[in-house]
C-alpha cells in the first residue's frame, strides 16, 4: 500500500482537532444515519482558516500544479474556501492567482453581476474548489454560469473529503459523476477510506466504531 503523503495525515489531524470530522452516530440531511459526519462550518478560526488554505494548496499542487488563472467557490461555502486558497498558493508557491466565487442571485448596482471577485476571460484556467461534494448539485448550478461568463477552461475539482459514497446515480462516487458530466478530474485532499486507514494504523477506532464504519459503506459505499 503506498505510504501516505504527510500533508494528508496532518489534514486528518487538522480536521478531527477541529471538530469538523466527528464519529459517533449522527443522521443525515439524506436520512442516513452515518458513523461520522463532517461540518466545514466548523473553521472559524483566522488559524484554522489559513491552514485549511494551506492544505487546498498543497493538495492542488501536487494533482493540478500551479498553471492557474482563477480559483473559483461556489456560494456559499466555497467564498471563503476560494479566497483561503488564493492566499495560501501565493504564500507556499509564489503563484498570482485571482480568485472569484457566485451570487446566490445577481446584483443589479455598484460591483453588478452574478459574479463577485475577479472577472473571468477567455482562456483562464479555472479550479472550483468546494467542502465536499455529495451529490454534485452546487457544481452542476455554478459550471453553466463560468462558461457563460466566458470561455473559461474548468482544469478541475478540489475538495476537503470524499466521502466515497455513491451519488446521484446510485452506482458511482459523487466525484465520479461530475468527473463523467463534466470532462474534468475531480479530486479530494483525503479520502474517507485514507482518514480510516490512518486512524486504524493508530489504534484510533474502536472495534464497534470500525464495524458500524464496514457496515455503513456496505450499504451506502460506491
Amino acid at each position: 500500500m503506498p505510504i501516505m503523503e504527510s500533508y494528508k495525515r496532518e489534514f486528518i489531524d487538522f480536521m478531527l482537532e477541529s471538530q469538523v470530522l466527528k464519529f459517533g452516530s449522527f443522521t443525515l440531511k439524506s436520512g442516513r444515519l452515518s458513523p461520522f459526519f463532517m461540518n466545514s462550518g466548523a473553521y472559524v478560526t483566522g488559524l484554522q482558516l489559513k491552514r485549511l488554505g494551506q492544505f487546498y494548496a498543497q493538495a492542488i499542487n501536487e494533482r493540478f500544479g500551479l498553471d492557474l488563472d482563477v480559483v473559483f467557490g461556489p456560494a456559499y461555502k466555497g467564498i471563503p474556501l476560494s479566497v483561503v486558497t488564493t492566499m495560501a498558493l501565493q504564500d507556499l508557491y509564489g503563484a498570482e492567482v485571482r480568485y472569484c466565487s457566485n451570487r446566490k442571485e445577481a446584483k443589479d448596482h455598484g460591483d453588478a453581476g452574478i459574479l463577485l471577485g475577479s472577472e473571468l476571460h477567455d482562456g483562464d484556467r479555472v479550479l472550483m474548489v468546494e467542502d465536499v461534494t455529495t451529490s454534485g448539485k452546487s457544481i452542476r448550478e455554478t459550471y453553466p454560469i463560468l462558461k457563460a461568463a466566458a470561455d473559461v477552461e474548468v482544469v478541475g475539482l478540489m475538495v476537503s473529503l470524499d466521502r466515497e459514497e455513491v451519488g446521484p446515480s446510485g452506482s458511482k462516487r459523487a466525484l465520479e459523476e461530475v468527473t463523467d458530466t463534466f470532462g474534468f478530474p475531480a479530486c479530494a485532499i483525503v479520502t474517507m477510506s485514507e482518514v480510516v486507514e490512518e486512524l486504524t494504523s493508530r489504534g484510533a477506532l474502536d472495534d464497534e466504531l470500525s464495524q458500524a464504519i464496514k457496515d455503513y459503506y456496505a450499504e451506502y459505499g460506491a
